[in-house]
């Protein structure tokens, strides 16, 4: 979620409203399914495993991300990480040239795996992991430390190493130490500026003119078909 976040930054894309955004995010988070009341009280006492794949609403989001390549205008959950449930509010995903989806198991389903054109693979040591997790979750989420701990030792690691690191394998590009990773996150702000700004490259003649308003569409519609 960092590097999407550097990558929507640079871009100047967050400063825009999102009807008119060229490059659209979306958090795998979004898409955590509601829970029952048993799973709710396991939730409030850290020992639900909300990094396991039927954590998510894989269902939903595999039919949004379809509606995003069709071009249409879609609404995503808004989830409240404190309580552990979906707001009544949504966002409104408008389309885009290109789509950044992230989270931790987004290539574990093949067919939303198959749906992407580029899989980016952000790479971060355990220690680091680890103590992101801490700040962020006793923080931002209000959790006691020791809560965090187990269940990071408990379900957060074990899950990571059954179901995320396996994936990494899919990814087309490896990305180590983050957000931390200028020089890679320059490249991938680079190739989505020159998907979103083709007419910054003028061409001499007509002929090379034709030439490259033809590739100029090509790579804009895998792009736009195909979401990272």
């Amino acid at each position: 979620s960092t590097v999407c976040k550097r990558i929507m930054e640079r871009l100047g894309q967050d400063d825009l409203e999102h009807s008119q955004r060229r490059v659209v995010c979306i958090s795998q988070d979004a898409f955590y399914r509601p829970l029952t009341p048993e799973e709710n009280t396991k939730a409030m006492k850290g020992t639900f495993n909300f990094d396991h794949p039927d954590a998510f609403d894989s269902d939903l989001l595999l039919k949004t991300v379809k509606q995003i390549l069709d071009g249409k205008i879609c609404k995503i959950p808004n989830y409240d990480y404190v309580t552990n449930a979906r707001l009544e509010t949504t966002t409104t995903i408008y389309s885009a040239d290109v789509v950044l989806i992230e989270g931790i198991l987004m290539f574990y389903q093949p067919q939303i795996r198959d749906l992407c054109h580029m899989k980016l693979f952000v790479d971060s040591d355990a220690d680091t992991r680890l103590a992101r997790r801490v700040m962020r979750d006793t923080r931002e989420r209000g959790r006691k430390l020791e809560q965090v701990l187990n269940q990071y030792t408990c379900l957060v690691k074990p899950a990571f190493e059954e179901f995320c690191l396996p994936t990494k394998k899919f990814a087309d590009v490896i990305i180590p130490r983050g957000a931390e990773n200028t020089v890679a996150i320059d490249l991938i702000v680079q190739h989505i500026r020159d998907i979103i700004r083709p007419e910054l490259t003028a061409p001499t003649t007509e002929e090379e003119h034709l030439h490259q308003h033809k590739r100029t569409r090509h790579n804009s519609d895998n792009f736009f078909k195909r979401p990272h």
